[in-house]
């Protein structure tokens, strides 16, 4: 748009530049009432930009906001974000989806970043000044002090730590896809998500360049392509990792990547954002929702913190209404993979898996942040959708009740003349007595290299085949439908001749044909050595004594159909996705030197090398019809039953 002060013309004087207000104003309601969201019209909004909101150091952040064009005063809900509050496409239909049923709506800019003052340091401020936009919120002359909140991944962590803030005018959260433990997510099992150098640098480093005038690309698409031409190798395969320039020297580097390599995962600097323990402090209605592809923090921090809400609740007076509830789908990260608009993976779940977003997080705002009862009033306050069958079930507590311990043991292969290609035994026999074990060399110079596109959702890993780097173990095919859901613990007995490693357990689903199956992100599946047991210390591995790991981190719900054959591989690297282990006791944030280690795993009667499957009993088991599984929700808007 052609600016007012065109140089050379004389400006305008008070009474036009009064006129063109009104005009603008008028043309912006004009707008929104004739816009076009879904085939339908909008209803009239005002929206207004760049209101700055004073936080109590001073520092002015700033958002967009968006509400009825009605008298008001409305119920209000805030979403704070570091990507731009004017650019996400599913934020903005929220919006309008929201003012639709007569919210206001906030979206900021958070702390240092884009139109907001102060420095960004990522998850630091989020607490207070969370507090602070929720309070100023609900004394806003529009606003009848009823708030809630919304937002998916980094925003949603925010809400989660400023609620922990106790402000008391937040009635409601929907934080979707977020962590329990920055701690976890940044180092899931110990082992560093090396993912976050390119939100570091992709996501995160154009702004900051832009606001100091650095060099380096300036727009999310300027660095995507320099990602992409220079490959994630370059970024995530350098060693040591904390002399990686882009990262942490170099004048356009993103300065918080390099404090978070500063701190390991023991670091006590990380407890500030572990929600363990203080859910006590959280009085809002919450809605965690998650997918079994999501991010492995994402989806843990789901299940772990309603648990732990629900457990601080207990006693709690609470109604008919789940102030807490939990959604887990088969999705991966992303508002558009809930909603079907976007491909993850080649694993077909049809429409079934899909959800309308934007109508269940208002439903449940319409219910605890404006008291008015619809579908969700009265239902179940768990609903998780089970792989395989394609089928949602609900449930009153997680994990879901009536599940039973099943035992698939580790073991070697069933002829020693099978070829050295072929799987090992996995099955519910017992392990006989006497030694028995398998081995593999692990050097991290020549890494297990992640399958291509397995970090965007479920795709066929059949080429995931035993190699000297890896083991294989595999049931045979199963002689009737399994359905697994819930927490699955792997007890892996190992010896290795390096101080330490790292261990991953990954469960997949092979069908009649071949087609093999992940059934959760890598983050779940992996452990390292040297931080197994109670506490964060680091123990090393003495050479050749056998340790028994745990790792208690596999979490999914899918049923293996008959003629399916479960399969498990054990290796000790994912890269460049996941951080390597040197396997020489030093840390790869501080030491490129590596070594290869021989890691045995064994399965005999002493060690029973297994997984402990939470297997959930059939309905034609249980003399239901299969369709009987689980009662859909009603549509949205419909009255509850």
């Amino acid at each position: 748009m052609q600016s007012l002060l065109t140089p050379g013309r004389t400006p305008p004087g008070p009474a036009r530049c009064l006129a063109l207000g009104l005009l603008c104003a008028l043309v912006l309601l004009l707008h929104a009432t004739q816009a076009m969201a879904g085939g339908h019209a909008e209803a009239p909004m005002i929206h207004q930009t760049d209101i700055p909101m004073p936080m109590r150091d001073g520092v002015l952040l700033r958002a967009d906001i968006w509400r009825p064009a009605g008298p008001g005063p409305f119920p209000a809900l805030i979403c704070r974000t570091p990507y731009g509050k004017d650019t996400d496409r599913d934020e903005l239909r929220f919006a309008r989806s929201a003012v639709a049923r007569g919210y206001a709506v906030v979206i900021q800019d958070v702390r240092g970043r884009f139109a907001s003052g102060g420095e960004f340091e990522p998850h630091r401020n989020e607490g207070r000044d969370g507090y602070d936009s929720i309070e100023w919120l609900a004394a806003q002359p529009w606003c009848d002090g009823r708030v809630g909140a919304f937002g998916l991944s980094y925003p949603g962590s925010a809400q989660w730590l400023a609620a922990l803030e106790q402000p008391p005018h937040l009635l409601a959260m929907a934080p979707a896809m977020t962590y329990a433990s920055l701690r976890q997510s940044i180092y899931p099992g110990g082992v560093m998500d090396m993912d976050w150098t390119r939100w570091a640098l992709v996501s995160m480093a154009p702004d900051l360049r832009v606001r100091k005038h650095l060099p380096g690309p300036k727009t999310g698409h300027e660095a995507w392509l320099d990602w992409k031409r220079r490959g994630p190798e370059y970024f995530e395969g350098h060693l040591p990792l904390h002399t990686q320039p882009d990262l942490t020297s170099s004048p356009g580097a993103p300065g918080f990547y390099a404090t978070w390599l500063r701190h390991p995962y023991a670091d006590h600097w990380w407890d500030y954002a572990d929600l363990a323990g203080r859910y006590d402090r959280v009085h809002a209605a919450v809605l965690n929702l998650s997918g079994w592809h999501d991010d492995a923090f994402s989806t843990h921090g789901a299940v772990d913190n309603f648990v732990g809400l629900m457990q601080a609740r207990t006693g709690q007076h609470s109604g008919s209404e789940p102030r807490n509830m939990l959604v887990l789908g088969p999705w991966t990260h992303g508002i558009k993979a809930i909603t079907g608009e976007r491909d993850y993976g080649t694993r077909e779940f049809d429409t079934a898996a899909h959800l309308d977003y934007d109508a269940l997080v208002l439903d449940f705002m319409d219910l605890h942040v404006r008291g008015l009862r619809n579908r969700l009033a009265g239902s179940k306050p768990v609903r998780y959708f089970i792989m395989g069958d394609n089928q949602w079930r609900e449930e009153d507590s997680w994990p879901p009740a009536g599940t039973r311990a099943y035992a698939v043991n580790l073991g070697p292969r069933r002829q020693p003349s099978e070829l050295r290609r072929a799987p090992n035994r996995l099955s519910h026999a017992a392990p006989l007595p006497g030694p028995s074990s398998s081995s593999f060399v692990a050097d991290p110079q020549k890494p297990v290299r992640a399958i291509p596109g397995s970090d965007v959702g479920p795709i066929d890993q059949r080429e995931l085949t035993p190699h000297g780097d890896l083991l294989l173990f595999e049931t045979r095919p199963l002689k009737r439908d399994t359905t697994v859901a819930g927490h699955i613990r792997a007890e892996i007995y190992v010896s290795t001749d390096a101080p330490d490693l790292d261990l991953y357990v990954k469960l997949l689903d092979v069908a009649a044909d071949g087609t093999t199956y992940s059934l959760m992100s890598t983050g779940s599946e992996v452990l390292r050595a040297s931080l197994r047991g109670p506490g964060r210390a680091k123990r090393l591995l003495e050479p050749d004594q056998v340790y028994r790991l745990d790792v208690n981190t596999l979490l999914t719900a899918n049923t293996f159909h008959t003629g399916d054959r479960i399969r498990v591989v054990l290796c000790a690297s994912w890269y460049p996705g996941m951080a390597r282990n040197l396997q020489t006791g030093e840390s790869e944030l501080v030491s490129a030197v590596t070594r290869p280690a021989r890691i045995t795993v064994h399965h005999d009667a002493e060690h029973p090398s297994r997984l402990i499957l939470p297997v959930l009993p059939r309905p034609e088991q249980a003399g239901q019809k299969a369709a009987d599984a689980v009662t859909p929700l009603p549509a949205p808007g419909a009255s509850p039953p």
